[in-house]
């Protein structure tokens, strides 16, 4: 019974996917600060350019 517990991998992909699940979701994040940045970064300037 011990061996087929050591043998048993279905945990092992289970965290493996939860990993890469994670991992994506950090890259999304980033990516959706980053633009919001230079968003609100272009519209400050076109209100600078619009204002003067």
């Amino acid at each position: 019974m011990l061996g087929k517990f050591l043998r048993d991998e279905g945990g092992a992909t289970a965290i493996e996917y939860s990993l890469i699940a994670g991992f994506i979701a950090l890259a999304i994040i980033a990516a959706v600060g980053m633009t919001g940045e230079r968003l609100v970064a272009l519209l400050e300037n076109l209100l600078t350019a619009l204002t003067i």
